[in-house]
């Protein structure tokens, strides 16, 4: 059966409201807000201005995790001090609430019970505080996934430090100094994603809106203190209830696309297997890469 993915090419924090609101659901109770805050440095990140509408719509607050990389990346998220630092000097904080949410111990653990890597997944001890998501996803590249959207949103950026230890190690280690020692094979990494990403939609089942937006189109992710510039034109905004459709509608967008840009991206995605994250995404069965695109 085929998802339903909404997109406009207009990209303004008014069409965010108006992409949502064409999904037809209200999320209930208290909703986490996952963004990516946008590493120190990092020029490509959409900043809390573009998304102001859309948090205030849902009345909802901002949710972080902490990284799992330290000061030789240049990143300065590997601990609440500095990241609640940094939240304050992007105006994360000026403008909504906003919640580290693995800044206390113990990490809640989310089981996985039919994971093709992972046995179980570490979140934030605050996700307990939580009855629905709404994901607000920059879709653009990554140094180790290939691409970064809705699906990268759920795995490495739900999962807790040491949940992003257990990730990269392909469940090997959540210790974050051992996992580089330990690297996932082009196999087991994007796999490892799609467990993790499928336990962060089964907690919040029904209650989940996923939001890409196709805007400074790097091959580098958020979390890159230095990233190279966007090599493509900005394309729009998609929305769906579906994860794995809606980054397959964008991985698509980006392949038919006339930008000759596009070469450098595509390369970045195929080289790490970043559509294997997809792939196999949906034979765990939480979503489908078959979809109906829907233009207004």
């Amino acid at each position: 059966m085929k998802s339903t993915v909404y997109f406009t090419l207009e990209i303004t924090p008014e069409k965010v409201v108006e992409i949502y609101d064409k999904l037809n659901i209200t999320l209930p109770g208290k909703v986490a807000v996952k963004v990516h805050s946008g590493e120190k440095g990092n020029q490509n990140y959409l900043h809390t201005e573009f998304w102001k509408p859309m948090v205030d719509k849902v009345h909802g607050t901002i949710v972080e995790y902490n990284t799992a990389y330290g000061d030789a990346s240049g990143g300065v998220r590997d601990n609440s001090e500095s990241h609640w630092q940094l939240m304050k000097e992007h105006d994360w904080t000026k403008y909504f609430d906003v919640d580290i949410m693995d800044e206390q111990a113990p990490d809640t653990v989310l089981e996985i019970p039919n994971g093709k890597i992972l046995k179980y997944n570490l979140v934030g001890k605050h996700m307990q505080n939580y009855d629905s998501m709404l994901v607000l996803a920059h879709f653009k590249g990554h140094p180790m996934g290939g691409h970064g959207g809705a699906l990268k949103q759920l795995a490495i950026g739900c999962a807790s430090r040491a949940g992003k230890a257990l990730i990269h190690s392909a469940g090997k280690t959540d210790d974050r100094y051992e996992t580089w020692k330990q690297h996932a094979s082009s196999i087991e990494f994007p796999e490892a994603m799609a467990d993790a990403a499928q336990s962060i939609y089964n907690y919040f089942k029904g209650k989940i809106v996923f939001i890409n937006v196709m805007k400074n189109i790097s091959v580098d992710c958020d979390c890159c203190a230095v990233a190279e510039d966007p090599c493509m034109k900005d394309i729009g905004i998609l929305a769906s209830l579906d994860a794995i459709a809606i980054d397959q509608a964008c991985i698509d967008l980006v392949w038919t696309s006339d930008d000759p840009g596009k070469d450098h991206f595509i390369e970045r995605v195929t080289s790490r297997n970043g559509i294997h994250t997809i792939e196999a995404a949906e034979d765990l069965g939480f979503g489908s890469r078959e979809y109906e695109l829907v233009e207004f």
